[in-house]
């Protein structure tokens, strides 16, 4: 293992000489000074090429911390990174201003404001920073921001305003977990702000869900729907949906092209679901049959269920419906809830 004297007298013409101690590190003599310079040399675990690292000046920098700069970067090997790599990024890194947490929060609203459909939705994402974190944490830098200084903006409202609170830090998580992928922070600090936070009760328990419609309710509910000779739009929609078990929303926007009468699907685009992925609804063959039809007045031209060609059915229309038929179901949840997952148990009961 090469020592500091052995160091000093090394001359040009020896080229690289190995120090020992780490694998690929090497030390060579300055021909114009009496100066030497510590080289890793290594293969890159990204591109598979040999690198050469530059670590320092000796006699600047000792052997021992030259040792050390070497070990810190075999360690990032071994863990699949390019040391030279990983400090180009470090150095811009340095090089960028630190953005403070409103700019932050700004920058990563930009981003997933588009995604919204609703705008009320979109803009209570931001006005919620506002109220409740900006005034306190916003001039901060990003990577200044510890676990108590958001456990100190959310204490006020985490038991008294439980559902905001929980929305609040969700958005706060969300900006420093972009701060982490930017490079600007390497922790996120939301991950473990539950501790200094008092145990919220809970509101799953006082969850007040849309009521859905008994199924046993459905033989006096269908009756009452089909008992007029001809059934109005609105009630053709009402009873499209209970016989497709699909939200309020999948109905009223349904248009004639998401229609596949020879294979009996109806596909409806992720654009138009909640959980925005595409759904296939296989209809029965009543539900078919009210289509078919349908399917020979198009009074809404592209919309299946609308009697204006330039605008789909209202979300107070099915609603209307309802309050006019013996049942306490709501159009949101329809009847799918309690009746289809109370028939479903019935024919597997039947079944075994």
């Amino acid at each position: 293992m090469l020592t500091n004297a052995q160091a000093k007298r090394l001359k040009p013409e020896e080229g690289m000489v190995a120090v020992g101690g780490v694998r690929g590190l090497y030390i060579s003599a300055n021909a114009k000074s009496e100066t030497g310079k510590f080289t890793l040399r290594f293969k890159s675990p990204v591109s598979g090429r040999r690198r050469d690292m530059g670590l320092g000046i000796f006699p600047e920098l000792g052997l021992a911390d030259a040792r050390r700069l070497a070990i810190e970067a075999r360690g990032q090997i071994v863990k699949g990174f390019d040391p030279i790599e990983e400090r180009r990024l470090a150095q811009e890194q340095a090089a960028r201003r630190m953005p403070s947490f409103e700019e932050a929060s700004r920058a990563v609203f930009e981003t997933l404001a588009p995604e919204y459909r609703n705008a009320k939705h979109r803009d209570q994402w931001i006005s919620s920073l506002q109220a409740y974190v900006l005034p306190k944490l916003g001039a901060r830098e990003v990577n200044s921001l510890t676990i108590g200084d958001f456990a100190q903006v959310l204490k006020p409202i985490w038991l008294d305003k439980e559902e905001t609170a929980r929305r609040v830090k969700q958005r706060c998580e969300s900006v420093m977990i972009w701060s982490v992928a930017h490079r600007y922070c390497d922790v996120n600090p939301l991950s473990a702000v539950k501790a200094l936070l008092p145990k919220q009760r809970g509101t799953a328990d006082r969850v007040q869900h849309h009521p859905a419609a008994p199924w046993r309710n459905m033989p006096e509910l269908i009756s009452t729907l089909t008992g007029r000779n001809k059934l109005s739009i609105s009630r053709q929609a009402l009873l499209f949906l209970i016989l497709t078990a699909a939200r309020s929303g999948g109905v009223r926007g349904a248009i004639w092209d998401e229609i596949d009468f020879d294979a009996a699907i109806w596909t409806i685009p992720a654009e138009r679901m909640k959980g925005g992925q595409q759904n296939r609804v296989p209809p029965s063959r009543q539900a078919i049959d009210l289509l078919t039809a349908q399917s020979s007045l198009r009074l809404g031209g592209d919309w299946i269920f609308s009697a204006r060609v330039m605008m789909q059915m209202s979300d107070m229309t099915l609603t209307k419906v309802l309050d006019r038929v013996p049942t306490d179901g709501v159009a949101h949840s329809g009847p799918r809830a309690d009746w289809r997952a109370e028939l479903i148990s019935r024919a597997a009961l039947q079944a075994s």
